[in-house]
């Protein structure tokens, strides 16, 4: 350890002063200090689950990378599950469980986290239902917010309570979370038949598919982060973007006073949870099922 490294959490960092987000001058230490702050939400949401990391070790303004698997000379605080792949064979993935594994992230310049969705102990049976709200850049953010209020009333008809998140992007996801009772083809089947529907009933605002050349002043509904392996951005996390914005929950209320996706970064969200005096998120809880009979009827519309 040399004169200039610190530790946080637990986490020895090198070179703390490091710049990784050029445009506010944000340090590693100073995101260390950020994700140590959101520890007790964020792992709330993302803990024991596989995680696929961006990482940015010179900052957004070099090169970026994935990664899903450990390697050499990552701190402590990141541990492994293996995991069955598609050809039959087995890999180990990250996860962490406590806070030295995430302020870790900072320590390797991981600067977005993005997890499963179903937790290690359980692989086959997802834990929550997401939609990326993903529009194009033509689509005024006015107009995704109602979408997620549309979705948001499709869901609850469905009996599934939902929750809005701005990525720190252009879109919203909305997220039910899930009791672990489903398995991957039925929450798949069930998220691909929304999308389906709300395109089918509304061309011209919603596509299902992820076509860039379509999506001119559409909102692509993403429901593919439903499927075994994929990955959705976790609450709270940076992202990897000019101004280091952020994930954030946010309530129903609240979100329809916001103007834009990126309405939140690692400043803001530090000080918002200090004087939040509720969950943005009340009644999060898995604890809903989604019917055999939901899921066909969805599909067959």
């Amino acid at each position: 350890m040399s004169e200039k490294d610190i530790v946080i959490e637990g986490v020895t960092l090198t070179h703390p002063d490091k710049v990784l987000y050029p445009e506010v001058g944000l340090t590693k230490r100073q995101l260390a200090e950020y994700l140590a702050a959101v520890a007790e939400p964020f792992l709330h949401h993302a803990a024991n689950h596989p995680l696929s990391l961006v990482r940015c070790p010179d900052g957004i303004g070099d090169k970026c990378f994935y990664q899903k698997h450990l390697s050499a000379r990552m701190p402590k605080g990141f541990k492994t599950v293996a995991i069955r792949e598609k050809d039959g064979g087995k890999a180990d993935y990250l996860y962490i469980d406590d806070i030295a594994g995430l302020v870790g992230a900072a320590q390797i310049g991981a600067l977005e986290l993005h997890l499963w969705g179903a937790p290690k102990d359980d692989l086959e049976h997802p834990d929550r239902l997401v939609f990326d709200l993903d529009p194009d850049e033509s689509v005024p953010f006015a107009e995704v917010r109602t979408a997620a209020g549309d979705l948001h009333d499709v869901l609850a008809a469905a009996d599934l309570e939902s929750f809005a998140m701005v990525t720190g992007g252009k879109g919203i996801h909305v997220i039910a979370p899930l009791s672990g009772r489903n398995n991957w083809d039925e929450v798949k089947t069930f998220a691909q038949g929304i999308a389906q529907g709300f395109a089918a009933r509304e061309p011209d605002r919603f596509l299902a598919t992820a076509s860039k050349a379509k999506r001119k002043n559409r909102i692509f509904i993403d429901w593919l982060r439903n499927e075994r392996g994929a990955t959705a951005v976790a609450p709270y996390s940076p992202r990897a973007r000019k101004g280091a914005p952020v994930a954030a929950p946010v309530s129903w209320k609240e979100l329809a006073r916001l103007d834009g996706a990126n309405a939140f970064d690692t400043v803001s969200m530090a000080k918002r949870l200090k004087r939040l005096k509720s969950d943005p998120w009340p009644g999060y809880k898995h604890d809903k099922f989604i019917g055999k009979a939901t899921i066909k009827a969805v599909a067959a519309a």
